[in-house]
Order: structure tokens, then sequence, then C-alpha cells
């Protein structure tokens, strides 16, 4: 995912509108995990090989796992850990891109408060935990959804998240990923009003898995 991705992403899935601030590695309130739907971004990258031209047909990804505050978050906090190659490498299964890898330690997972390998193992069992919905596992043809509807389906799956824990975002009329609110051991947990749903057409087009 290049550097341009990451931050026309960040520009157009805007759920937490309040502005970053000057944190303490490890103080924070909650995480906010972020699971983007692949053939969305791959839409506008055909030419990621990786991601989008690979043997693998990636569903959703593992955008991030961020630290919260109630209002606002913190980002880029001062630590002496770092990120070495082996554990980033090891997440390119659920987050096809070194470059994503690597952006979201130094702005999110340095304010964790643990090292790296902690950071990203935490990370990987909440995105293992997560259990897609029948319906969206592997489409080979695109699906329309209510917003609502899809929400339903992602709570049916996770018997362990409530409506209130869950945002779902959209590019336009499209799907584009979906956002859960977790306590730090990684169960649900309300959203604060700053993550909320952000679909606004009244049905939305998840894009098939290519």
């Amino acid at each position: 995912m290049s550097w341009t991705a990451l931050v026309g992403i960040a520009a157009a899935a805007s759920a937490v509108a309040a502005q970053p601030a000057a944190g303490q590695a490890g103080r924070f309130d909650y995480y906010l995990m972020t699971l983007s739907w692949s053939p969305q971004y791959c839409a506008g990258k055909p030419g990621d090989s990786v991601q989008c031209g690979g043997p693998r047909r990636f569903g959703f990804v593992l955008h991030g796992l961020w630290p919260q505050y109630e209002k606002g978050y913190p980002q880029s906090c001062q630590t002496s850990e770092k990120l070495d190659a082996a554990t980033a490498k090891a997440m390119l299964d659920i987050m096809p891109s070194d470059q994503l890898i690597r952006h979201e330690w130094q702005k999110h997972g340095v304010c964790d408060g643990s090292t790296a390998k902690d950071y990203f193992a935490k990370a990987r069992q909440a995105f293992n935990e997560f259990k897609t919905p029948p319906r969206f596992q592997q489409p080979t043809r695109q699906v329309m959804v209510k917003p609502a509807d899809f929400k339903k389906q992602v709570l049916e799956s996770n018997a362990w998240l409530k409506a209130d824990q869950v945002a779902v975002l959209c590019s336009g009329r499209y799907f584009q990923e979906i956002r859960l609110c977790l306590t730090k051991d990684l169960r649900g947990r309300a959203c604060s009003s700053q993550v909320r749903d952000r679909c606004g057409a009244p049905e939305m087009i998840v894009r098939p898995v290519r």
C-alpha cells in the first residue's frame, strides 16, 4: 500500500474526528481496530502486485489497531522500542504491505506501551477474533446490501460484539472498512461519540474478491 494510498484512506475515512494529541506510550483508553476491505482498495490500485495481484485473494485486511482516548487519540509517542524486520515480515499475511506495517507502528504502535512484537501479537489476536459473515467470505460477485443489514450480519457472526461497538464506513456507495472498539484486553466496548457509521447511501456495494 503506497504512502499516497495511506493518506487518501485516512482522509476519506474520518470516523475519528478529533485531532491527534501528544501522548505518552501506554496511556490511552481503548483500541480502535480497523479492518479494510481489500477489493475496494484494489479497485483503485490494480498495480499493487502484492495485495492485488498475488496468489492470495484478500477480503478483510488489518489496517491497524489504534490506541484511542475518549476524545482524540495519541500518535507518534516517544519510545525506545523498535520494529524489527522479522516482526514486520510475520504480519504480511494479514497486513500485506511492509510500508503499511511500518507506518502503523510509527504512528500508532509506539503509543501502545509494549514492544513491537507484543503490539503486533495483540493486533493479530484481535484480527483473528473477528469472523467475517458467511455472505462476505470470498464473494465472487458484488453484493448490494443496506449498511444496517451488513452490520446485523457482522453481529450475528460475532456474538461478542454489540451494535454500539461497530462502525461501518463507505467511500461513496462502496463499502470501505469496518471499525471495532475494543478494551485493552481486546473485548468489545462502546465506541466514543467520534466513532460512528459513515455510509450515506441507502445501499452500499461490497466489491467482490478478485
